[in-house]
């Protein structure tokens, strides 16, 4: 599966503006991609103030996201502000070429920024099956909580989309191998770059780290369009040899 993961500033809850930027970046793809992957708020950057910029499913944003999956033949995942009745959602919105969506709500919110008292939590985590993988979608601060993510499902990739700040970004490259390594899958982490207007530094390292911790693209600082090819075949005969999984701990998730 050909994965493209696209690392760029975002305009400041100005959807439009957003869907523009990273239209010229998807068409800047020369070559066929089976999966193109954008960051949470991709649409607005990291906002708290949701009653500006929500949309619903029925939304531009949704709508420009199926029309691009239709055009270029390939999936698209990224985050937004999803508004439903009063409540709103930091929704993870998987579109396939055909333009069925799936969708996740993130369960994690971010209580330093206060995203806890505005968002409503989801409680179900995503599975997509594509392209013969079977894909785990996370958002953000997920990374921190390995217990969500944990691999029970035999899924082949896990990806987290993210506006995760340069502080603590030794934090994110060392989760993101922590997640690859006992889960043994690949692990996506797609991330921002710039100045948001809360003056929150962003320095990207978007990346893929393959099911035993080695680098497939190595964190990434500068803007642009990253293209890997996963083999899933490599991945199960490791997952095969060395059979961790088998070792796992059940458990049940009460809330």
């Amino acid at each position: 599966m050909k994965v493209a993961l696209i690392q760029t500033s975002l305009h400041w809850e100005n959807p439009k503006a957003n869907r523009d930027h990273f239209e010229e970046h998807i068409n800047s793809i020369q070559e066929q991609v089976d999966l193109i992957l954008l960051p949470e708020m991709f649409s607005t950057g990291f906002t708290m103030h949701p009653t500006e910029v929500a949309e619903t499913m029925t939304g531009e944003t949704i709508s420009w996201m199926k029309s691009l999956a239709r055009l270029k033949d390939s999936a698209i995942a990224g985050s937004l502000v999803v508004r439903e009745g009063e409540r709103y959602y930091n929704r993870l919105v998987f579109v396939f070429p055909s333009g069925e969506i799936s969708t996740y709500d993130k369960k994690h919110l971010f209580t330093l920024a206060g995203e806890d008292k505005i968002y409503t939590s989801g409680h179900e985590k995503l599975i997509v099956e594509y392209f013969g993988f079977k894909i785990c979608l996370l958002i953000c601060y997920d990374l921190r909580f390995p217990v969500f993510s944990r691999n029970t499902e035999d899924y082949d990739a896990l990806v987290y989309v993210a506006n995760w700040p340069k502080p603590r970004i030794n934090a994110w490259d060392i989760l993101l191998k922590a997640r690859a390594v006992e889960n043994q899958c690949f692990t996506i982490g797609v991330n921002r770059i710039g100045v948001d207007n809360n003056n929150h530094d962003y320095i990207g390292h978007s990346q893929i780290v393959d099911c035993l911790g080695n680098y497939i693209l190595e964190p990434q600082e500068k803007e642009g369009v990253f293209i890997t090819d996963l083999d899933k075949k490599n991945m199960l005969e490791t997952r095969k040899k060395l059979d961790f999984l088998s070792d796992r701990d059940a458990f049940t998730i009460l809330s």
